[in-house]
């Protein structure tokens, strides 16, 4: 086959190809197997390599993920991703429809969208080719994912349109993506994602395209940002015309030409959300007629004509089948009520907290009972009630034990805590939840260590301390499941790196009782060394800033226990740093911009993990909470930053860029 029959082919291929991808992944209706979909893939693939010239960007082929990015490049919007004012109630969606009345001379309709619970991106399009993908960022700067974007199949390459047209979409995981990547993610050891909105923008922000790739992503286009076709007059004209392009649109949307209308809609979804493949957390509302939107414009942040109504969150019942007991790392013992399999929020819950025994006798909460639950921030299950008019008579009180389920020590309450606690440190439920701990990203952050693989390694007895770890050997792990000889050399590596962890690190993965990530930097930076705390003092330490006395008697008390001499002298031995490597305590200029100041840290920052940007703002003097109040004094915000921003704005509050906090870290 020469060059010419070649292109004509691959043309041929192409065509068949993103026919039977537009059927498969957007109307949902494929006319062939995907076998013959595979088949001609293959084809197109086979030919691609004999001929590489003739590969284009529109391609099908280049939908698999190309070459891993370095970092992702920043793209600013020309036309900006206004975020929505929210709706929480119907006097509140009647307040907007009043004002939207208020601001226009001619009657107005509504178009209501189902609000995709997942990250706002950008498609530009240039002469009909894909060119350009972006993630909203904080509406005028974000970030170019293109890559990535290519991924999705159900995103057209090209369309049929020559003008320029960007148009926006909410990218999203489906829940059976999204539960079998949780489920690949717990196999290999790793943390699953809290929920498929996290998961979605995850995927999308990873620098290896194959990853994005290998996730099974989808979207749905909503609207558009530059716009040069010029004759339509309505949003649903538009979304009409989206679709003609080839767009994928959420098919549920209508138009509403009453509030009233617009209300039986929210209501009906607020019934019928669990029947849907994907999330939602709400209804988007908007002005359908564009002159309309024009006229009523934008306040500083958000456009007047639209506003998006959130959802309460969800509450089901179902039935209290046991409570199950479960030992952390610091020996407290916590309840959590083992449940009939419901759905909420999207997900099937069959387990939920239960905090502590006080909780449970203040509830009521009976085995066997009927219960209320709800997902915390649409996030965590927990037990809000029982249903007292549904009890049979067969339900039973639940009394906490008063001994240790995990090794049958007895159980003690701590003057002034809420929680049963065991106290022998050779339990072996504490001992595994603290190398757990340890081996956490603020800890000593060991890759590749996660909760599975640390639970095998208990079960085969090859580790027991924290100082066992650093034992292990290759025969040790490749005999564990799905431990390869690369998992395993990658493993030995990442525990080996560290070695050489700084002192605050060690001190903090050693879970010693109050002391946090912060309180471990201020310790370290005191003393320097691991010998000068073990021999300080209770005054030594309570002379320190912010150390308080039940802090310092912790640490004094800890350091005498001769296990504790034990393991640190086998981890000194075994190659473990034992001193501080960051700026020390009194080369910290007494006057920084952070000196006596309280920040708050929000959204997703490119250079910076958030404990790490955490940890320098507090070594030049700040004090980081997690909630912006009157008392805050500045929040610094990465991408997606959300109510936080809009709460600093309303109060006054400084905000500082990423960009503000490295020229200050720079000097």
């Amino acid at each position: 086959m020469n060059k010419q029959q070649a292109q004509q082919h691959v043309n041929e291929l192409r065509e068949l190809i993103n026919q039977y991808g537009h059927e498969y992944y957007v109307l949902d209706n494929p006319s062939v197997p995907d076998s013959e979909y595979d088949r001609k893939m293959q084809e197109l693939l086979k030919l691609e390599e004999e001929f590489p010239e003739l590969i284009t960007a529109d391609s099908p082929s280049q939908r698999i993920g190309g070459e891993p990015l370095d970092a992702f490049q920043k793209v600013q919007h020309n036309v900006a991703m206004m975020s929505l004012g929210n709706a929480f109630n119907e006097n509140d969606l009647r307040n907007f429809a009043r004002r939207a009345n208020e601001g226009t001379d001619e009657r107005i309709s509504f178009v209501c969208e189902l609000k995709i619970d997942g990250l706002a991106v950008s498609l530009t399009y240039e002469n009909g080719k894909f060119v350009r993908g972006a993630t909203r960022g904080d509406g005028t700067t974000g970030e170019d994912i293109t890559s990535n974007l290519r991924t999705v199949r159900s995103i057209p390459l090209s369309i049929r349109e020559e003008n320029t047209i960007e148009v926006r979409g909410e990218a999203f995981m489906p829940h059976k993506s999204f539960l079998k990547l949780n489920e690949q993610r717990e196999e290999n050891g790793d943390d699953p994602f809290a929920n498929p909105r996290n998961a979605a923008a995850g995927s999308l922000r990873q620098l290896d395209p194959k990853i994005a790739a290998s996730r099974n992503l989808d979207i749905f286009l909503y609207g558009v940002g530059e716009w040069q076709t010029g004759t339509l007059e309505s949003h649903s004209e538009r979304l009409d015309y989206l679709q003609e392009l080839g767009f994928k649109t959420n098919p549920e949307w209508r138009r509403c030409d009453t509030i009233d209308d617009v209300i039986d809609y929210v209501k009906y979804w607020e019934g019928k959300r669990p029947d849907l493949n994907y999330e939602i957390d709400g209804i988007v509302v908007k002005v359908d007629n564009l002159d309309q939107q024009e006229e009523l414009g934008f306040t500083a942040k958000n456009p007047r004509w639209a506003i998006a109504y959130k959802f309460p969150a969800e509450e089901v019942i179902t039935t209290l089948r046991e409570i199950e007991l479960s030992v952390g790392r610091t020996g407290v013992v916590t309840p959590t009520a083992v449940l009939e399999p419901v759905r909420v929020a999207g997900t099937t819950v069959q387990r939920a907290s239960l905090h502590n025994e006080d909780l449970i006798r203040e509830r009521d909460i009976r085995l066997g009972d009927t219960v209320v639950i709800k997902k915390a921030g649409d996030i965590i299950p927990e037990v809000l009630r029982a249903v007292e008019e549904k009890r049979t008579g067969d339900e039973k009180e639940f009394f906490m034990p008063e001994e240790c389920p995990a090794c049958g020590s007895e159980l003690v309450r701590l003057e002034e805590e809420v929680a049963l606690r065991c106290i022998n440190p050779n339990c072996p439920a504490q001992l595994k939840e603290g190398l757990i701990h340890f081996v956490s990203r603020d800890a000593m952050n060991i890759d590749g260590l996660g909760e599975k693989v640390i639970s095998q390694l208990f079960r085969e007895e090859l580790i027991h301390t924290i100082a066992d770890l650093y034992r292990l050997e290759r025969d040790d792990l490749l005999q564990l499941e799905r431990m390869g000889e690369k998992s395993t050399s990658n493993l030995l590596q990442a525990i080996d790196a560290s070695r050489e962890n700084s002192l605050e690190r060690l001190l903090f993965g050693l879970g010693i009782r109050f002391v946090g990530s912060k309180a471990a930097r201020t310790l370290a930076s005191h003393f320097e060394t691991m010998e000068s705390l073990q021999q300080a003092a209770f005054e030594d330490i309570t002379a320190i800033n912010e150390m308080g006395e039940k802090m310092a008697d912790s640490i004094v008390r800890y350091f005498a226990e001769d296990e504790v001499k034990q393991l640190l002298y086998e981890l000194d031995e075994l190659g473990l740093n034992m001193e501080y490597k960051g700026p020390k305590a009194q080369d910290v200029e007494e006057d920084t911009a952070f000196s006596g100041k309280t920040v708050v840290l929000t959204g997703k920052m490119e250079h910076f993990t958030r404990s790490e940007a955490k940890a320098l703002v507090e070594q030049l003097g700040g004090s980081v909470t997690g909630s912006v109040s009157k008392n805050t004094d500045i929040l610094i915000a990465g991408e997606d930053a959300g109510s936080k921003m809009d709460k600093a704005e309303q109060l006054g509050v400084a905000v500082w860029s990423e960009q503000q906090l490295r020229e200050v870290l720079d000097g």
